[in-house]
């Protein structure tokens, strides 16, 4: 994937400092949907796709939002427009066999896996992304053109539905092809046209800001607190001017903001939680029937293999000699007998038996499997499309 450099050479030289191109880091890659496979995702409600269009929409470069028709797209002019849908990973499972070839980064960064289909002159503008970016070619030809120059909010062409530069000189170019990859790090600025018929895979890696986390901190912190708490001074002494806030009501003030959980436990835990969170797609769904022990086990090894759901999101924390496992915003402590479970279910994607069967005797392990199957995180069956 990364044209003969190792992992290590890749993040010294270019994770978040410069673009790579690696010409045929997958050869003979043919994608992982068709244009009529993306069409009807695009048209199934529930699937975040946007349509993207430079000229004969309402007004230039207007940006709709699915779910689609078939009318729809089949009403599309010949040129200029692009279709994308995102969560690629979380609706089908070539998705997220597509992602897990990028496991030497780490797995809670990666955002989603989003793909375009654009027709010749397809675009959607040149413009800069927050984070850090993998476009892998599958169809077709695009040319990308970059810049090194920094950009600001108000270097965007106002009034558009995009956040689009009104000036772009392109520094480098390259046309790619099916297999080719281009890494870009964040505020890379990009400009891909669709030289033909075209669909590119985009595997994007989130980069919370620090607003976006102090915010959705400072949510869960509040939501810890207890309602009923509030300022109070029943050893109110009376002072010489009513305008003064005294140092006595400043420190009853300074006790009440000091006494919200922030220690780094409390941060690590909420950020475990925060970073595991599904999003805007569905979870996957419970069973209908939940297991007992007895018949959770006899399942496993008559089936033979457990599979996790792609729709969930797994990480975990250590913690001195235990661990925490962090399931779609739920935590999971395990003991120091059961550590071993939280890279190993962070770590995969399907679990044979064999593998397993020497940790079945662990009963914190049983419980753990068995939690996450009744709540729909694992199953015995593979599943090969969501949608």
């Amino acid at each position: 994937m990364l044209g003969g450099l190792s992992t290590d050479a890749f993040l010294r030289r270019h994770w978040q400092k410069r673009p790579l191109l690696v010409r045929q880091a997958l050869p003979g890659f043919k994608g992982i949907a068709t244009p009529a496979e993306l069409a009807g995702l695009a048209c199934t409600d529930g699937v975040n796709s946007r349509l993207v269009m430079e000229r004969g929409g309402d007004y230039p470069w207007q940006a709709r939002n699915g779910p689609f028709t078939a009318g729809d797209l089949r009403r599309l002019p010949l040129s200029h427009w692009t279709l994308l849908v995102t969560d690629i990973d979380r609706h089908l499972r070539a998705g997220a066999d597509l992602v897990e070839r990028f496991r030497f980064l780490p797995s809670w960064r990666v955002d989603d896996l989003m793909i375009s289909y654009a027709v010749p002159g397809g675009s959607v503008g040149p413009h800069t992304d927050s984070y850090d970016v993998f476009l892998l070619q599958a169809r077709g030809r695009r040319r990308w053109q970059i810049n090194h120059r920094r950009y600001r909010d108000d270097d965007c062409i106002p009034g558009l539905d995009l956040r689009i530069l009104a000036q772009f000189e392109p520094a480098e170019e390259w046309i790619v092809e099916p297999g080719d990859l281009l890494y870009l790090p964040p505020d890379m600025a990009h400009y891909g046209v669709a030289l033909d018929e075209c669909m590119t895979c985009s595997i994007g890696f989130r980069a919370p800001t620090q607003r976006e986390l102090l915010t959705a901190w400072c949510d869960h912190a509040a939501g810890t607190l207890d309602p009923a708490r509030r300022y109070a001074d029943p050893d109110l002494r009376r002072q010489g001017n009513a305008g003064e806030i005294d140092g006595r009501a400043r420190r009853r003030i300074r006790d009440l903001i000091r006494s919200v959980p922030r220690g780094d436990a409390d941060i690590d835990d909420w950020f475990g939680r925060f970073i595991t969170e599904t999003g805007p797609w569905q979870p996957p769904p419970p069973p209908s029937r939940p297991m007992a022990r007895a018949r959770f086990l006899a399942t496993f090894a008559r089936t033979g293999h457990l599979y996790r759901d792609d729709r969930s999101r797994f990480a975990w924390i250590r913690r001195g000699a235990a661990a925490t496992l962090y399931v779609d915003a739920a935590a999971y402590p395990l003991s120091r007998r059961a550590t071993f479970a939280a890279p190993l279910l962070a770590g995969q994607r399907e679990f044979s038996h064999a593998e397993l069967a020497a940790r079945l005797g662990n009963e914190e392990f049983v419980t753990l499997l068995l939690a996450l199957r009744n709540r729909g995180h694992l199953s015995f069956r593979l599943r090969l499309c969501y949608r």
